[in-house]
């Protein structure tokens, strides 16, 4: 059997991937959850000012999406998105099953960015109120943190995905 090569998004991966892919369906990971959980020193804050952004979480499951990558582009994307997601090293470079939901209800194992819990910028879980202070004040380099949690929810409601967290949080801000 052909070795396949998967990527799977929870966050702004979903919505702008940034990488050249053959294939994308929705997919669910088991004992992970999609948390704001992260302290954005970069993208959506500063070290002095931070944002907050997603990470993948112990506990629960993630819907999100699983991209299918050509062989011949894999170190390419995982050079991306080593570059892309470890530019502070918060997450932890993983493979791990997720569960396609494109109706042939297969499994694969898919590249995926968890949260590194003893990192000095992971969050912990934080109320909507705590979580909104932080979005309202977070600006880096890629915009306003609010823009970014209102694209992710934006793009999940699309997409059928109900995150009853973000979506208060989305409203709040809005």
């Amino acid at each position: 059997m052909m070795q396949e090569f998967w990527v799977f998004g929870y966050g702004s991966l979903m919505w702008n991937p940034g990488f050249e892919h053959i294939a994308r369906t929705d997919a669910v990971m088991h004992g992970l959850h999609r948390s704001l959980c992260i302290y954005s020193h970069v993208y959506r804050g500063t070290p002095e000012v931070p944002g907050l952004v997603m990470g993948l979480d112990r506990g629960g499951a993630c819907r999100g999406a699983a991209f299918q990558v050509a062989e011949e582009n894999w170190t390419a994307t995982v050079d991306y998105l080593r570059a892309r997601e470890q530019v502070t090293s918060v997450y932890l470079e993983r493979s791990r099953p997720v569960r396609l939901l494109d109706g042939q209800d297969r499994m694969v194992d898919a590249l995926v960015y968890i949260v590194d819990r003893n990192h000095e910028q992971y969050a912990g879980r934080l109320t909507v109120d705590e979580q909104l202070a932080i979005v309202r004040q977070g600006h880096g380099k890629a915009g306003p943190c609010a823009d970014y949690v209102s694209s992710t929810v934006r793009h999940l409601q699309d997409v059928g995905i109900h995150d009853a967290m973000l979506e208060a949080l989305h409203n709040r801000l809005a």
